[in-house]
């Protein structure tokens, strides 16, 4: 009796990607997912890995090198992923063997050359053998442009796009990444920006980018298909960037140096540093954290013509961020398993599957996603940053943050915290002392922001709240000389501060020395509710408050 199962070819099965691609794939009971690489060894080591999850999917090995690949034919590939990269300077001669073997195609490739001459390369043999070439199911360009679909669905203009992606420090570094970044590091790079087309040098403009979440971390100028794709699908009127980060500033900067050389014409590539700089990565990982994000913002008008901001990020947690470049291909896969994609083409991954689907894939990893949107024309800081989620705010929490008249706040509140150095900085800071207090808030909006000035019994607590200047989704809040960081979420009957990062006057601190804050507001039984919680590793709970007010 014939297997009736869809036999999936995976490329650079045991690399970075291709293993957490092949954990997905290897869920679903209608394919024999045949795992593929030019050495056996580790082939064999992540098939007994994947035996131990029980896969519904059914599990072979084959040697098999994407630059030699006579053994494909004999595979008998329904559809061939390929995750190994890297893909800068290739030509098409692989994709172009699998549709000659009736196979469908799909790859991982974020290299700009690759995927731009994708379609012109390939639409030949994609109409002989009715199958889809499909390049470029990963973070970019498949995902990006997934969650613009979703935050620009009715706009009636793009103004300006950015995106972003930082990977934390520990994330596993393949050999093959490190060499496609190098590939470009320095070099001319064309990208689309004051409404023209111009040229800029690789991994140039450094600067820190806000990444919820994660807090600022140094990105540069990056070469992708997004370059290309952004302006030309979404017709974007002013910017179209997409930038990449390295977590610990002393290797994104210290990349940006080595990126001089090649600007100054002393090298011609940086690519014969990659083994070395791969093992300086690894040297200091353990400075860095296992944390990674990306984020994509959008500027331009909505379905009313209205200016409007949006923002989508991801934070992928405890080493979880590899995962996200597999998701999209894994989507992917599965719409054209289930014969959702219409008549075969060669083309970018972008518009084929949405950012829902692309989500459930690693839907079981600490990988959280958030979309917002905004009017930067709304009067009153909160109800600008909460954007649409405004509107859903009990009566009484938007009366108090509406930020348009001065709002006076009564009632009682508990404060605690640790003795010794904790009590002291509560007692300078006119922070309340453990116990209950009669309390009153009085909230007075500025021409920048809200001055903020809480009595909690006979001590006075006072701070000054304003929109951040390089960033329209955070407020800082000042308690001199010190300035905190936060941005807003959206909670059930109100909002959280979220804590991102510190500053000494105007000397940025680093995150990982600062407090861990956290603070809520909230309605219960149309009262005005509070929760503010500030500790640090050294010291203990500094101050924490909870109160009802009216």
């Amino acid at each position: 009796m014939s297997d009736a199962r869809k036999r999936i070819v995976l490329v650079g099965a045991s690399g970075v990607f291709g293993t957490r691609l092949a954990a997905m794939i290897a869920r679903w009971p209608d394919v024999v997912l045949v795992l593929t690489a030019r050495n056996l060894a580790p082939l064999e080591a992540l098939a007994a890995t994947l035996a131990k999850t029980r896969p519904a999917a059914g599990i072979e090995v084959a040697r098999l090198d994407r630059l030699d690949p006579k053994g494909l034919a004999a595979l008998t590939p329904w559809a061939v992923v390929d995750a190994a990269g890297p893909f800068q300077g290739q030509d098409h001669a692989f994709p172009r063997a699998v549709l000659q073997a009736r196979a469908h195609y799909l790859d991982l490739a974020d290299a700009r050359d690759f995927v731009a001459g994708f379609e012109a390369a390939l639409d030949a043999e994609v109409r002989a053998a009715s199958r889809w070439a499909i390049t470029g199911a990963s973070s970019t360009p498949a995902l990006s442009h997934a969650a613009l679909d979703a935050m620009t669905a009715g706009w009636t203009r793009i103004d300006r796009v950015d995106a972003a992606i930082s990977p934390g420090a520990r994330a596993p570094r393949g050999l093959s990444v490190i060499r496609a970044i190098l590939a470009w590091t320095g070099g001319p790079v064309r990208v689309f920006t004051d409404g023209r087309w111009a040229t800029r040098p690789g991994w140039s403009d450094p600067r820190r980018t806000p990444f919820p979440g994660l807090g600022r971390r140094w990105t540069s100028l990056a070469e992708t298909p997004d370059l290309d794709l952004l302006p030309a699908r979404f017709h974007v009127r002013r910017d179209a960037i997409f930038r990449a980060g390295l977590e610990l500033p002393v290797l994104h900067l210290g990349l940006w140096l080595l990126s001089l050389a090649r600007r100054a014409r002393l090298t011609s590539t940086l690519e014969p540093l990659a083994v070395l700089l791969g093992e300086a990565a690894g040297l200091v990982a353990p400075l860095g954290s296992d944390r990674g994000g990306m984020v994509v913002s959008a500027e331009g008008l909505d379905a009313d013509g209205a200016p409007r901001l949006a923002r989508w990020s991801l934070c992928a947690e405890a080493g979880s961020g590899p995962h996200t470049p597999a998701a999209p291909a894994a989507a992917t896969l599965r719409a054209l398993l289930d014969g959702r994609l219409g008549e075969p083409r060669a083309t970018p991954c972008v518009g084929l599957v949405d950012l829902d689907a692309i989500l459930h894939e690693p839907r079981d990893l600490p990988i959280r996603t958030r979309l917002e949107s905004q009017r930067p024309d709304t009067p009153g800081l909160f109800a600008r940053l909460l954007g649409d989620h405004w509107r859903d705010l009990p009566e009484i929490v938007r009366r108090v943050h509406a930020g348009v008249e001065t709002v006076t706040l009564t009632g009682r509140a508990r404060g605690r915290g640790a003795p010794g150095l904790a009590a002291l900085v509560r007692r300078l800071g006119g922070m309340p002392s453990t116990g209950v207090h009669a309390t009153t808030v009085v909230i007075t909006p500025t021409a920048t922001g809200e001055r903020w000035t809480r009595r909690f019994g006979d001590r006075t607590f006072g701070s000054v709240i304003a929109p951040a200047k390089d960033d329209p989704w955070a407020f800082e809040e000042s308690v001199a000389p010190l300035t905190f960081r936060f941005t807003v979420a959206p909670r059930p009957g109100g909002f959280a501060w979220t804590f991102e990062g510190w500053r000494l006057g105007p000397i940025p601190l680093p995150r990982a020395w600062g407090p861990r804050v956290r603070a809520r507001t909230f309605a219960r039984d149309d009262i005005y509710c509070f929760r503010v919680l500030g500790a640090h590793p050294w010291m203990g709970v500094i101050f924490a408050y909870a109160g009802r007010l009216t």
